[in-house]
């Protein structure tokens, strides 16, 4: 080697990770999207398969001002009802038709079979005359109404809902709530689509009968919160008198209305159960009807 030339030095430096090694957080990072997607699509899905009032009853549960309000006259995020179509209740098939047989023991004809007139007859045997027509039509009026339920696939579900027995007062129709199934929503007056339609039918059937109607309101016995200015007295007489507008709404004549009610929780139909939905419901009586002899 000559004295000018110079040694070539190759210097190799290695690079250092220390402290900037990432690992797998862009792993954690990935699967909290892909979580966060699949959260997305799955409330997309939720929001096109439920309906404009369950999706009401969805916000309604979790806005703060409103869950303590809402605890009474309900019994679920739904309102009592599922996120099908069958549990939606919606149809816009036409209900069925229904015809009662009111030829009445000639009290307007003015004579009786057998030529026998109503002013021919004691007071005690014009009653029991006019009773027996009258729980004859009542049979007739329930039978047509639970016909009339079955006949639509959509209502089938609420014929558990329906109960109809006899009172001193008359025929009684009541429309309870059940498990999963309500009539109205979280602590509303405002009636579901399905109860509309029931109630469409029990007008049907009733309007046919002469006799005058009493509704009454009814619910469990779960409080409102305190210092709120409304308890089950409002929900029950405000439900009371929705069930009287859907009624008349149905061709019911508004002069058939007796009296419209609210109880609140004074009269459960589960004694020993007083938060029990089945207490939550509408009653409808039929009343009694006085003779109207023509005579007189």
């Amino acid at each position: 080697m000559s004295n000018n030339e110079r040694p070539i030095v190759i210097k190799k430096i290695k690079k250092s990770h220390v402290g900037h090694h990432h690992g797998g957080a862009w792993k954690v990072a990935y699967a909290d999207f892909v979580t966060a997607m699949m959260a997305f699509f799955l409330l997309l899905w939720l929001l096109s398969a439920t309906t404009e009032e369950q999706r009401k009853g969805i916000a309604n549960y979790f806005a703060p001002n409103l869950v303590s309000d809402t605890t009474a006259g309900s019994d679920g995020v739904l309102g009592g009802r599922t996120i099908t179509s069958d549990g939606a209740m919606t149809s816009n098939a036409a209900l069925p038709t229904i015809t009662l047989d009111l030829v009445r023991p000639g009290w307007n004809a003015g004579e009786m079979a057998g030529g026998i007139r109503p002013d021919d007859l004691s007071e005690e045997a014009a009653e029991a005359l006019l009773a027996e027509w009258e729980e004859e039509r009542f049979r007739e009026a329930e039978f047509a109404l639970r016909q009339a339920i079955q006949d639509l696939p959509e209502l089938q579900p609420l014929a558990d809902n329906l109960i109809v027995d006899r009172t001193p007062e008359g025929m009684r129709i009541q429309i309870v709530d059940r498990e999963r199934l309500s009539m109205f929503p979280l602590g509303s007056a405002e009636m579901l689509e399905h109860t509309k339609r029931l109630m469409i039918l029990v007008a049907e059937a009733v309007r046919q009968l002469p006799n005058k109607i009493a509704i009454t309101g009814h619910t469990d016995a779960t409080p409102y919160a305190p210092g709120r200015g409304f308890s089950n007295w409002e929900l029950s007489t405000a439900r009371a008198n929705a069930s009287r507008r859907a009624l008349i709404a149905a061709g019911l004549p508004e002069d058939r209305i007796a009296s419209v009610i609210g109880k609140a929780d004074q009269e459960p139909l589960i004694k020993e159960d007083p938060a029990s939905p089945r207490n939550r419901r509408i009653s409808i009586v039929l009343l009694h009807e006085a003779p109207d002899r023509a005579s007189e």
